[in-house]
């Protein structure tokens, strides 16, 4: 699957959890999931819930601490897929 097309569906899924649908629009692979999104980290779990159920993969707790950008999720999915 290509990048670009994780990106996409990384956005699709965090659409739900940010505050302004706008921020969408101008995220790059450096927008910062928590501070840039606002999005409140007690959702982040359901965030990584979304991203195994939609690519079929399984993130570990250390490996889902690690993910803070967009960048860091597409990174994370493109390893594992």
């Amino acid at each position: 699957m290509e990048e670009k097309v994780i990106f996409e569906k990384v956005l699709e899924i965090l659409k739900p959890y940010v505050r302004e649908a706008e921020d969408l629009k101008t995220a790059t692979k450096e927008t910062d999931i928590l501070n840039d999104l606002k999005v409140n980290s007690s959702r982040l779990v359901d965030i990584i819930l979304a991203i195994e159920d939609e690519f079929d993969i399984e993130v570990s707790d250390d490996e889902a601490d690690e993910v803070q950008t967009i960048g860091d999720a597409v990174s994370l999915i493109t390893g594992k897929i």
